[in-house]
């Protein structure tokens, strides 16, 4: 990824992690511009697969009847949205731990797919 193709595609990147709808919206503003950005392709995935994840597992963990579970299901999630805001806000393709690397291999047809 180039310092322009970072650049270009920063505000893209930026707004996947804001809510699901974000994610939609990054991405076709991504493949709307004739030159996709790599950058915003990676973070799309990584925020596709952390709000897929998220909602997956809510559902799940919500039928646990105990603050401690889902308390400790939010500040994982958060802890892991925030990892992945900070490094598009300081320009990093850096992969969300645990899961980030499969998020992009399973969500390689998402634009570029750099490994």
């Amino acid at each position: 990824m180039t310092e322009q193709d970072i650049e270009r595609g920063r505000k893209h990147a930026i707004i996947s992690y804001l809510t699901i709808i974000g994610v939609i919206v990054a991405y076709y503003l991504n493949n709307e511009d004739d030159n996709k950005s790599a950058f915003a392709s990676f973070h799309i995935r990584q925020s596709l697969g952390l709000w897929l994840t998220f909602y997956a597992l809510g559902y799940i963990i919500g039928s646990f009847d105990s603050w401690l579970v889902t308390s400790s299901f939010y500040v994982f999630f958060a802890i892991l949205f925030i990892y992945g805001f900070i490094n598009a806000l300081n320009k990093k393709a850096q992969a969300v731990p645990l899961l980030g690397t499969f998020y992009q291999k399973i969500f390689k047809n998402l634009g570029h797919y750099n490994e």
